[in-house]
């Protein structure tokens, strides 16, 4: 089974920079889209970004020209953060998606965003 873990999240002031990293463990397809949400408080999980194995990115308006997301590998995605905001504060989940199969969802990771 798949596995997805998160690290890099923690609290920064606003102004600042954190970069998100996502690692999949077990047998993932090829042809495939990773990517991030997040949920902040009181808030509806939303997309962040994501990227497929094609490279097609998807951000969302919020995030456009400070965020960047990127592969590693088939296996690993990050997310490097800049000119954080405090309502960028949330939790950040990882996600895999694959065709005709459920997706995979990371543990999440905390990011606070102080003024």
């Amino acid at each position: 089974q798949v596995q997805l873990v998160e690290s890099g999240g923690g609290l920064v002031q606003a102004g600042g920079s954190l970069t998100l990293s996502c690692a999949a463990s077990g047998s993932t397809f090829s042809r495939n889209v990773m990517g991030w949400y997040r949920q902040g408080p009181g808030k509806q999980r939303e997309l962040v970004a994501t990227l497929s194995s094609e490279y097609a990115t998807n951000y969302a308006d919020s995030v456009k020209g400070r965020f960047i997301i990127s592969r590693g590998s088939a296996k690993t995605v990050y997310l490097q953060m800049s000119s954080l905001k405090p309502e960028d504060t949330a939790v950040y989940y990882c996600v895999l998606k694959q065709s005709y199969i459920d997706d995979i969802w990371g543990q999440g990771t905390q990011v606070t965003v102080s003024s």
